[in-house]
Formats: structure tokens, sequence, C-alpha cells
């Protein structure tokens, strides 16, 4: 009997299974927080969760709003200042993969979370960076969660916040001291990784039910696709149930509950 769940538990479920246990993830808030706690409560019990605010091997019962949420704190190992958190932890190789969202993305993996339009006159103000843009040049991979549509995925962000391959899919040749930048971007429709030469995202896997018109028509751009395209296990009983009680608890949570 199939189980019924929908694309954005299929993205979450994708998401958390890229992370292996042992890993040390510099996690974003929002939907990487959520793949990243999914993957600690199910396969990766021993995966080090570090955010932004200091927080080290953290482990919240519920998701968090922000980084300065104190459930991050009172669930921590310990807490650290946040130079530190930057320069020894992150600057000095100790973080393995950093989880990123974002507001945009592009054909080589750049991040947009600046604005919208002319950066003089810009449509929509966005949050900004942040540490994203360390994270993405010191982790020694980058994975990437958003909801796909032509809106997020475009063929060149308004502006580029964060590093991907840059403008031409060379904007880490040659440069020392950096990391590896995306592996893997993971969509409500496909899983996409960068082709090895040209850096350029490649769809190579498809999520159930999902064809190769629904992530063209989600794209800005030609999108290509690997020669043997797999097909995305779909979510179990048990992921899905742990996932649930988890959104059902920060529900409770926020509420006041």
């Amino acid at each position: 009997m199939s189980i019924e769940y929908t694309s954005a538990e299929m993205m979450t479920v994708t998401a958390a299974r890229a992370l292996e246990n042992g890993m040390t993830c510099f996690v974003g808030i929002g939907l990487p927080s959520e793949a990243a706690n999914l993957a600690r409560l199910t396969h990766a019990p021993d995966v080090v969760l570090i955010y932004e605010s200091g927080t080290l091997q953290t482990k919240p019962e519920v998701l968090p709003l922000s980084i300065g949420d104190g459930e991050l704190c009172e669930s921590a190992l310990t807490t650290v200042a946040v130079p530190e958190m930057f320069r020894y932890w992150l600057q000095g190789g100790k973080v393995s993969v950093g989880f990123l969202g974002t507001a945009q993305i592009d054909r080589f993996a750049n991040l947009n979370t600046t604005l919208i339009g002319d950066y003089h006159d810009p449509k929509v103000r966005l949050p900004g960076g942040g540490g994203a843009p360390e994270i993405a040049t010191n982790a020694g991979e980058v994975f990437i969660t958003l909801k796909h549509s032509k809106r997020a995925f475009v063929k060149d962000v308004d502006f580029v916040t964060t590093l991907g391959f840059g403008r031409d899919g060379k904007g880490r040749d040659g440069v020392p001291n950096i990391g590896k930048g995306p592996t893997r971007v993971i969509t409500d429709l496909c899983v996409m990784k960068p082709d090895p030469e040209t850096k350029e995202l490649t769809v190579v896997s498809l999520h159930p039910g999902v064809t190769r018109e629904d992530v063209c028509d989600a794209t800005g751009w030609e999108i290509r696709f690997a020669d043997e395209l797999e097909n995305t296990p779909e979510p179990s009983a048990h992921e899905l149930e742990i996932l649930r009680d988890l959104k059902a608890r920060t529900d409770r949570k926020h509420a006041g509950e």
C-alpha cells in the first residue's frame, strides 16, 4: 500500500537523507533546519548541528523561528561567541557541510537573498546574506533546498549574495582554502547536482510522479538532465511519522500551547 505524502514532505525527507551520520552541519533557518533535524531524529542521530548564533551540537525539541530562538541555546551542548563560531569552527575547516535555503538560485548555483530587480531601484528587498556567504565559502560542501518555481530558479540571479560557481561557472577555480561549493540542490520536484565540467546544475533524480516537463516548466533556463536519470525513493512511514510529529510540536509551541 502506497503512503500518502505532500511534495513538501518529499522535499524535506530527500534533503534529510543527504546528511550522513557523524557530519558536522552548519544549518540555515527554515527548510534546511527542518531537514537537518529530521535527519538527526531518524538515520543520523550523531549529526552535529551548528547554528549561526553559536550553538554547537544543538538538539531542539521544536524547530527554531530564528537563529536567536532560545530553543537552540537550551538544547545545545555549548554556546560560543559568534566570532569564535565563524573564525575557529567554520573558517578553521571544522564544518563538513553547510545547509542553506535561498530566494533565488541560478544555473551555476549562485544564491540571491539580497533583492529582486535593479540594485538601485529594487522591486523587493530581501533579508540579506547573514552567514550564508561565509558558510558557502568555508564549509566542505553545500546542500541547498528550496521549492521549485520559475520565480526562484532563474538563469541569472539579480544579485550574487552567496557564491555558487560564479556567473560563468568558474568562480571557484584556482581559489585556495575554499570548499567544494554546492554539491546538491533538493527541491519539491527533483534533485540537482553541478555538472563536473561546466558546473551548471543538472537534474539527476526525479521525485515520484514528476516528469521532465514539470521540471522544465518550473525552471527559468533550459535545464539539463543526466544521461542516467534516477527516481527518488519515496518517504518511508517512519520518516513521515517523525517529520509530522516534529512539525506538530513546533506548531503547538509557537502557538503558545
